[in-house]
């Protein structure tokens, strides 16, 4: 099912994030006059940018390597990065040092093979900067490939499981995330929703799907139900230890009557689910989707 859905749809979900990358990568060269003009200005006034400007030198700079050559604070990059902000507390001076520093990298190891005009100093034509433009691109979205595709699946396993509960008469409803997911009404259920876990440290997990059950008895808890898809075996060892951490925050918080489950399409072996079932957690197979039924829904 995973392999049909991969040969079907991942090209054009690759596609389709391609092109929008081409076009933030053609704002992102426009910003900085074609790689002409990477200044701590820019750097604030487009903080995102800087990992356009990674896959743009040759060759493509990772984010530690980038750290290591130009001997700036982590947290700066690493914020620029994931957060596409500036550190709010770090000193002007050394903040524009720093920026400087990031961007003199970046302008000497340029790729001169894409960013020809740089080498000729002449000015780009609108076919090479759409060339450059897809390169990058290009490198950008081969960097983030899996998580494209897995996001993709992401929002097609929640679909169905929105279509398997609206037919038989579920309501989805908006939860905020100071919304307590005990307080849901029997027959409806949410998507994405944040549920508040430990005591002295209180902090916030993701749940892809909480589902009160219609029969519901008072006091009863929602079903939680994480969907995960996987296209080899390597990735879900890998990361199997994530489930087994939120049940154990999950019961630690509400007591052993919480129900977590796995929603799985794809590569999941043995080894995996036997891991999981040693912590207590449950699955159901996309293709077997009717087993929800057997949680009480």
């Amino acid at each position: 099912m995973y392999n049909q859905w991969f040969l079907d749809f991942s090209p054009q979900t690759f596609l389709k994030t391609r092109v929008t990358a081409t076009k933030i990568v053609e704002d992102s060269l426009k910003a900085t006059n074609y790689l002409r003009n990477i200044s701590p200005a820019i750097f604030k006034a487009y903080p995102g940018i800087l990992s356009t400007l990674r896959m743009s030198t040759c060759p493509p700079i990772a984010v530690d390597r980038l750290i290591g050559l130009s001997g700036v604070t982590p947290s700066l990059v690493k914020g620029m990065e994931l957060e596409q902000r500036l550190p709010l507390r770090m000193n002007r001076d050394q903040l524009d040092q720093e920026l400087g520093q990031i961007g003199a990298i970046i302008e000497r190891m340029a790729d001169p093979e894409i960013f020809s005009w740089l080498r000729s100093g002449l000015e780009p034509t609108e076919r090479e900067v759409h060339r450059a433009a897809t390169i990058i691109a290009d490198r950008l979205c081969a960097a983030q490939a899996n998580p494209i595709i897995r996001n993709e699946q992401e929002k097609r396993q929640l679909l169905e499981i929105k279509k398997w509960l609206e037919a038989r008469g579920y309501t989805e409803v908006q939860l905020g995330d100071r919304v307590d997911f005990r307080s849901m009404q029997n027959g409806t259920f949410s998507f994405r929703l944040n549920v508040v876990v430990g005591d002295a440290n209180p902090v916030n997990i993701p749940v892809d799907a909480v589902i009160m059950p219609r029969n519901a008895q008072p006091g009863q808890f929602p079903l939680l139900v994480e969907a995960k898809s996987a296209g080899d075996f390597t990735n879900t060892n890998k990361r199997r230890k994530e489930e087994a951490t939120k049940m154990i925050q999950l019961r630690g918080k509400y007591g052993a009557k919480i129900k977590f489950i796995l929603f799985l399409c794809g590569y999941f072996g043995t080894s995996y689910l036997k891991y999981e079932a040693d912590e207590g957690i449950d699955w159901v197979w996309e293709h077997r989707i009717d087993d929800l039924a057997g949680f009480g829904l």
